[in-house]
């Protein structure tokens, strides 16, 4: 098995349980209440499954595969997190009536976290495997 499938089943076996958890919780308690009517009342698994397919591949491409300790895979997580998130995050303030700084905040803290702990605990489950 190739060292990227192995990296990328590790980091999606971290990434995915957790953002669903998170999804599940906020979505309810923080995102419906601050976005309302903006939010879809059932997503679109597909779009959502093809973004979630391609961010890990750029987890595992940009964060763990080159990563030289765990710290370091947390700290290359961390700034594509937030990059990425950011990206979405300070696009849709600009763009969108009604997409709120507090939402954008939580949002790309989450993205910089949630892509550090997948790239470090994905970097130090690949190494373990592989050696």
């Amino acid at each position: 098995m190739s060292d990227f499938l192995i990296a990328y089943l590790v980091c999606a076996a971290i990434f995915f349980p957790i953002d669903y958890v998170w999804l599940t919780y906020m979505g309810q308690r923080f995102y419906f209440p601050q976005l309302g009517d903006l939010l879809l009342k059932k997503p679109r698994f597909g779009i959502a499954g093809a973004f979630y397919l391609a961010y890990v591949a750029g987890i595992v491409l940009f964060a763990v595969l080159p990563a030289s300790s765990v710290l370091n895979a947390a700290l290359l997580g961390a700034a594509l997190g937030f990059i990425a998130y950011g990206t979405y995050d300070l696009t849709n303030l600009s763009t969108m009536k009604g997409f709120t700084v507090a939402v954008a905040v939580v949002d790309i803290a989450w993205g910089s976290f949630l892509t550090a702990l997948t790239a470090a605990g994905g970097y130090w489950l690949f190494t373990a495997i592989t050696g």
